[in-house]
């Protein structure tokens, strides 16, 4: 019994953030071979629903020769194969040293979220994963672009933050056009529009490090109103009884709570299905809500990749989380003493799996 005490007193608590489109490009082909070919069990859920609408099964697509941006960056296939990769490095995560205090996600990373805290059984996950996914195997809706808020020190600029309202609103003024906020990520905005706004976004916003604003290949115009028509269907095609009571606190694109014991579960699927998908995703506020709420030891990113960590480590900076006030603290505090373990990364992930 003593052994028990001191065992779970010498636990780190964690906040798990799960990752969206977009994180599973080249580097990470075979990232389920690599790190998980003990739990290929958990892909038969996977790849029995996507083969039952004949899709190619995750399993093909990880184990795929050549990277094919085209194939793996599709939605009706990226969503699966991030899913898979996601929900099996949260199953490896060592529940010896890391008790997971709350869950969050950025965008797609809410579904994975959902299925991580238990408010999706695998079976319901792997559908309104693939079923959301491949909302638009036909051809995207609009189209997204990003743009950093932030100077060189990861300090929000109000110049920039400025420059961006000014463009949304000019644009805005276009009668072709339409754009909107779709994600605020951190010391960026993610800009979500139609063809026409996001080439005038390229005119209106000053060009920073060669590359910004950059538009996101393959991405619709996600959490905006421009997916009105999407929410409307997927309303229609995934009933509420999918959802069930999370076991973990699941943190939401608004900075919501869902408590285990308080949730209604009517709610949780007109959010996740309605307001998640056609309204702005402010992942800095999950964030911010998650640090301050639930005060956790570590942030846990699962993988694949690691592109989330400059825009948790902004949010950081931004609430002066654990003193951090630029790039460079942070930088220095991943030296000396982690908060933030990307287990798309080989040398963070040894310290959670």
């Amino acid at each position: 019994m003593s052994k028990q005490l001191s065992s779970e007193s010498q636990k780190q608590s964690a906040l798990v953030i799960c990752p969206g489109r977009g994180t599973y490009n080249k580097d990470e082909l075979g990232y389920l071979q690599r790190h998980h070919s003990d739990k290929f069990h958990i892909l038969d859920t996977i790849d029995s629903e996507r083969a039952s609408k004949g899709q190619v099964t995750v399993t093909e697509l990880d184990q795929m020769q050549n990277y094919q941006m085209r194939v793996h960056t599709a939605g009706e296939n990226a969503a699966s194969l991030i899913y898979a990769c996601s929900f099996a490095d949260f199953l490896a995560i060592d529940s010896n040293q890391y008790d997971i205090v709350a869950v969050t996600g950025n965008s797609m990373g809410w579904y994975i979220a959902l299925a991580v805290a238990q408010a999706l059984t695998q079976p319901n996950a792997a559908k309104l994963i693939n079923t959301m996914g491949s909302m638009m195997a036909g051809g995207t809706v609009g189209g997204q672009a990003i743009y950093p808020i932030v100077d060189d020190n990861w300090q929000v600029s109000a110049e920039r933050v400025a420059q961006v309202n000014s463009a949304i609103a000019e644009i805005n003024t276009h009668p072709e056009a339409r754009i909107y906020e779709s994600i605020r990520l951190g010391g960026y905005i993610v800009f979500g529009g139609n063809y026409a706004a996001l080439a005038l976004l390229e005119e209106y916003l000053p060009k920073l490090d060669e590359r910004y604003p950059m538009r996101l290949f393959n991405h619709a115009a996600f959490h905006t109103p421009l997916l009105d028509e999407v929410s409307e269907q997927a309303l229609q095609l995934l009933p509420s009884d999918m959802f069930q009571a999370p076991k973990i606190p699941l943190i939401d694109g608004r900075g919501h709570i869902w408590q285990p014991y308080s949730t209604d579960t009517a709610a949780l699927h007109r959010y996740t299905l309605g307001h998640q998908v056609n309204r702005t995703y402010d992942f800095s506020a999950a964030v911010e809500v998650a640090i301050k709420e639930f005060a956790p030891d570590k942030v846990i990113v699962l993988g694949p990749g690691a592109t989330l960590g400059g825009a948790i480590a902004q949010t950081f900076i931004q609430h002066q989380w654990h003193n951090l006030q630029s790039k460079s603290d942070f930088i220095a505090q991943q030296k000396d003493q982690p908060l933030l373990l990307a287990m798309g990364l080989a040398e963070q992930r040894q310290r959670v799996v």
